[in-house]
């Protein structure tokens, strides 16, 4: 793991760290040696478990065409049924739709900073953690945050949302 001075990060990834420092956060983008597209790539470039990552899954609210955005624990599957008995009837969404809706690219989808206001939800499991790693807006950048940071810079509301396995 390296990390970046934040001239030295990409386009997207400097924009978090900028909105980051607006918020008040105090933890540095990291810039991974190695991708951290999936929940298992960035637990092993950060030396955590992938239960500490928060992955950012986007669905298409199928009534509005609105964005909304599961923060869920990286060894968690999402399930859709629960979240839909939420948010409303869901649909898959590509990835135009979610660089247009939220303003990243897959694989490096972030929390906070979104284009256009998203539904969100964040899965309970993560509040057991005292830190969780969530991506910062590039395929290798992620930072760290307390899972009541997360909630109170999102507003997002906490919910099961774990498929049962």
């Amino acid at each position: 793991m390296t990390m970046s001075t934040e001239n030295a990060l990409p386009d997207t990834a400097q924009r978090v760290a900028s909105l980051l420092r607006e918020l008040g956060h105090d933890q540095p983008v990291v810039m991974l040696p190695e991708s951290g597209r999936t929940s298992a790539e960035a637990a092993a470039g950060l030396g955590c478990s992938i239960a500490e990552i928060a992955k950012s899954i986007v669905f298409r609210r199928v009534a509005d065409d609105a964005a909304v955005m599961v923060v869920a624990s990286g060894s968690n599957r999402v399930d859709e049924k629960k979240v839909a008995a939420i948010v409303g009837a869901l649909a898959k969404a590509d990835a135009r739709f979610v660089r247009e809706k939220i303003g990243y690219a897959i694989g490096g989808v972030c929390p906070v900073g979104h284009l256009q206001k998203s539904v969100m939800l964040i899965d309970q499991d993560l509040l057991q953690y005292p830190k969780v790693w969530a991506a910062a807006g590039h395929p290798h950048a992620v930072f760290s945050l307390t899972p009541q940071q997360l909630v109170a810079m999102t507003a997002a509301p906490v919910a099961d949302i774990a498929l049962q396995t």
